[in-house]
C-alpha cells in the first residue's frame, strides 16, 4: 500500500505542488491582512492548502489517464506510470475521483463563505479540461496559466469574499509565469507534437521562435508583479523581491537555447521553486514588517 501511495505521488508530481501552492498562501495572506491586522481562522489556511492540493492531484491523475496512449509513443514519456504499467487505469481513476470529492468537500467543510462551494465545479471542470487543449489549441499552455493563476485569486474570495485588483494583479502574473515555463518545457516535444498533430507554441512557432514567446511572458510576469506592489500597496522588501524574481527568470532563458535544451528540467524545476517560495517569503514577510 505504501508503494501504491509512493508510485500515485510520483505520477502526479506532487512535489510540484510547490508551483502553484506559494502563490495560493500568498493570495490568502493579502487577504487575510489589511488595516486592522490579520484576519482569519486557522482553519481557513488549512482549507486552502487541502483544496489547493487537491484540486492539483486531480487534474494531473485525470491528465495522466487522458495522456497515456500519446505518453506511450513518446521515448520522453514511456515510462511513465500508467505507460509502464506501474499502475492501472483502474487506480487512477480511482485516485481522480477521490481527490475531485475531497476538493468539493474542502471548499464546504473548511472555508467561511459560500463562494467556494458555488465555484468549486467549474473551476474543476477547466482544471480536468487543460488535459485536452493541446489536441485542438495551441494556447494549450495558456489555459494551463489560467489554471494555476486561479489558486491566488480564489485564495482571495475564499476569505474575503469579493474581488480586487490585487488578486488580479498576482494572478495575471502566475499565469504569464506558468505559460512562459510551460513553453520553454513543451520545446523537448516539439517534432513530436508536429508529427502526431498535437497544438503546442513550439510545434506552431519552433523552439526558437517558443522560447521568444516565453520570454515575454515572463516579462509581463515582473510587470504584473510590480502592478500588484503598487495596487495593494506592498514596500520595499517586497520589490527586492520581484527584482531577484527577474534575475531568475533571466537566468532561466540563458540556460535554455534552441540548439541546447539539456538543462531545462533545472529551468522547469529548481529556478521555479526558487520563484513561487521566494515570492511568498518576501511578500509576507513584507506584510508582517509594514502596515498597510
Amino acid at each position: 500500500m505504501l508503494r501504491r501511495v509512493a508510485d500515485i505521488l510520483g505520477m502526479i508530481k506532487f512535489s510540484h505542488t510547490l508551483f502553484a501552492l506559494p502563490f495560493a498562501l500568498f493570495g490568502a495572506a493579502l487577504a487575510a491582512h489589511g488595516s486592522d491586522g490579520w484576519r482569519g481562522r486557522p482553519v481557513d489556511w488549512l482549507g486552502i492548502v487541502l483544496c489547493m492540493t487537491t484540486a492539483r492531484s486531480a487534474a494531473m491523475a485525470f491528465n495522466r489517464l487522458v495522456d497515456r496512449k500519446i505518453d506511450a509513443i513518446n521515448a520522453r514519456t514511456a515510462s511513465r506510470h500508467l505507460p509502464s504499467g506501474m499502475l492501472s487505469v483502474a487506480s487512477v481513476a480511482l485516485f481522480t475521483v477521490v481527490s475531485s470529492i475531497g476538493f468539493i468537500a474542502s471548499t464546504t467543510l473548511f472555508l467561511p463563505n459560500f463562494w467556494p462551494l458555488a465555484l468549486a465545479v467549474p473551476v474543476l471542470l477547466w482544471l480536468l479540461g487543460y488535459s485536452y487543449a493541446k489536441r485542438f489549441t495551441s494556447l494549450a499552455h495558456v489555459w494551463l496559466g489560467v489554471a494555476l493563476s486561479l489558486a491566488p485569486v480564489c485564495a482571495w474570495v475564499a476569505l474575503r469574499a469579493s474581488i480586487a485588483w490585487p488578486p488580479v494583479w498576482l494572478g495575471l502574473a502566475v499565469l504569464t509565469w506558468v505559460t512562459g515555463f510551460d513553453v520553454i518545457y513543451a520545446c523537448q516535444d516539439e517534432s513530436f507534437d508536429r508529427s502526431h498533430g498535437l497544438h503546442s507554441i513550439p510545434a506552431r512557432l519552433g523552439t526558437a521562435g517558443a522560447l521568444r514567446f516565453a520570454a515575454i511572458c515572463h516579462g509581463l510576469t515582473v510587470l504584473l508583479l510590480v502592478l500588484l506592489g503598487l495596487s495593494y500597496p506592498l514596500g520595499t522588501l517586497y520589490f527586492a523581491g520581484v527584482g531577484v524574481v527577474a534575475l531568475l527568470l533571466i537566468y532561466e532563458h540563458s540556460i535554455v537555447r534552441p540548439d541546447d535544451l539539456a538543462r531545462v528540467n533545472v529551468a522547469f524545476f529548481q529556478v521555479n521553486i526558487a520563484i513561487s517560495l521566494g515570492l511568498l517569503v518576501v511578500g509576507v514577510a513584507d506584510l508582517l514588517i509594514h502596515g498597510h
